[in-house]
């Protein structure tokens, strides 16, 4: 998993704050960064963030990024 953000963006922060009151690292991706811009489009098709990468599967939204990591805990 890989989560794509834009550092000034609320809703990419409050995903990085439950990861991390959570303990969950995952790669962070800036997605002002060209290649990883790129790689988003690429995957998703828009320049939306935050982004979570999960098996090839994009997913948006911040609410169901956070649930799906409440789901998906180890």
């Amino acid at each position: 998993m890989e989560l794509f953000y834009f550092p000034e963006c609320p809703f990419c922060n409050k995903v990085r704050a439950y990861m991390a009151e959570n303990n969950i690292e995952l790669p962070l991706l800036n997605a002002h960064e060209p290649e990883n811009e790129a790689r988003l489009i690429e995957l998703g098709g828009k320049r939306q963030v935050p982004a979570l990468l999960h098996d090839g599967e994009i997913l948006y939204e911040s609410y169901n990024i956070i649930a799906f990591l409440e789901n998906h805990r180890s």
